[in-house]
């Protein structure tokens, strides 16, 4: 499933609950690089990119929809994983929940990135040498599923809340 409008129906689609884990320290994007320069610079950040993700997790978590995911970084953070903890506060205000791993308490777990929809249905992202998202990869083997949602749930036992390990 390649980047666009079919991998983004998927985040209107589910009914309850919408988990990622993050294993990269570095994403490209091109909706993100003038802010993730004007963050490294110490500059004023235009955060005009990341309004329609606010808005889709705001009007989800009206209807009751949950978003959370755990990301996993390198100690001490690059600049894009201190950008992401930038960010943050953005999407845990419009209702996502974010929480953070540090890579050494991350043992046991995958090093592929994955968004997990009411836990049933899964969808492995693949990104190129460079960090671009290539697209997601659907999958319905119900042995991998649950396998996944056994990660999400030691992820998520094993992180810290995005306040706490902001200031850590």
């Amino acid at each position: 499933m390649p980047p666009g409008p079919e991998f983004g129906r998927l985040f209107r689609a589910f009914e309850h609950t919408a988990f990622r884990l993050e294993t990269r320290d570095e994403y490209r994007s091109a909706n993100e690089a003038e802010a993730l320069r004007q963050f490294v610079a110490g500059e004023p950040v235009d955060m005009g990119w990341f309004q329609n993700w606010l808005t889709m997790i705001r009007e989800a978590t009206a209807e009751g929809k949950r978003f959370s995911r755990v990301r996993v970084v390198t100690v001490p953070l690059t600049d894009y994983s201190r950008f992401g903890v930038f960010c943050s506060q953005y999407t845990n205000a419009a209702g996502e929940d974010i929480r953070y791993l540090a890579r050494h308490d991350a043992v046991g777990l995958p090093d592929h990135d994955y968004w997990l929809f009411d836990s049933r249905k899964l969808v492995r992202m693949h990104f190129d040498d460079d960090e671009n998202f290539l697209g997601g990869e659907v999958i319905d083997d119900p042995a991998l599923i649950v396998q996944h949602n056994y990660w999400r749930d030691v992820a998520w036992h094993r992180s810290a809340r995005r306040d706490d390990f902001a200031i850590e």
